[in-house]
């Protein structure tokens, strides 16, 4: 019998804020670079125009990656978890290849160490 999750219809699931989960890794060697939340628009965006956006949270807006630093995520192909409430975004990274805003290539430079964090780049 086939899991009913395990179908070929696209049907993306948004939370209650209307949000998905994305998470964005580096197509060449499977890094991941950062974690993000997109809405609607953003995903539509995203789709549209072959660039990451993202939703903002603090700031309420639509967030074009990289549209002040320049460091911007071409997207190469979008994967949809098994219940459709995450993605997962294989990118090109444009410019220097920086995901976080620290000027680190991904935004997990620490380990949890105990009670601690570890830098590990």
């Amino acid at each position: 019998m086939k899991n009913a999750d395990e179908t070929l219809e696209f049907q993306l699931k948004f939370d209650a804020q209307g949000l998905i989960a994305a998470i964005v890794c580096d197509i060449a060697d499977n890094a991941v670079l950062m974690f993000a939340y997109m809405n609607r628009q953003a995903f539509d965006e995203t789709v549209r125009t072959g660039i990451v956006h993202f939703w903002s949270r603090s700031r309420a807006e639509l967030w074009k990656k990289g549209a002040t630093s320049g460091e911007t995520f071409a997207v190469q192909e979008m994967r949809v978890d098994c219940d459709q409430d995450a993605l997962l975004v294989m990118v090109k990274p444009q410019g220097k290849g920086n995901a976080c805003h620290t000027g680190r290539r991904s935004c997990f430079y620490r380990s949890v160490d105990g009670t601690r964090l570890k830098f590990i780049d």
